[in-house]
């Protein structure tokens, strides 16, 4: 799931652009000053490292995470603090957790209209 599409513009802008490996593609979310995705997995995981292509211009200076076992509540996690480029940021370790569920909140986007465009989104960990 995430907050909003721009437009309401699902097939070119949707949540299924940000795994799908083009290039071409993105989630763009509309305007508004905090924007989220949440991952639901289909079992438990245990994830180790965050992978994050945002469009220069539209990405988030601050993202914490959020997760949590299934029935439970959400509890932070951690905060990252991407760059501001549309180069692959794979460089966030995450304290390793065990989860069904995590939320990434974009909590302060460098657009002025609190847009965010993602152009892959990659979680790394292992399937429990």
């Amino acid at each position: 799931r995430v907050s909003s599409v721009l437009n309401h513009d699902v097939k070119h802008f949707g949540k299924q652009h940000l795994f799908d490996g083009s290039e071409e593609t993105c989630w763009n979310s509309d305007q508004g000053t905090s924007q989220w995705v949440t991952l639901d997995f289909p079992r438990p995981v245990k994830v180790s490292e965050l992978h994050i292509q945002f469009q220069g211009g539209f990405s988030s200076r601050l993202c914490t995470l959020e997760g949590c076992r299934t029935g439970e509540e959400l509890v932070k996690i951690s905060e990252l603090y991407p760059q501001d480029n549309h180069a692959m940021q794979i460089s966030f370790q995450v304290e390793e957790t065990v989860l069904d569920k995590l939320k990434i909140t974009f909590g302060s986007s460098t657009d002025f209209f609190g847009r965010i465009v993602i152009y892959h989104l990659g979680v790394l960990g292992e399937r429990l």
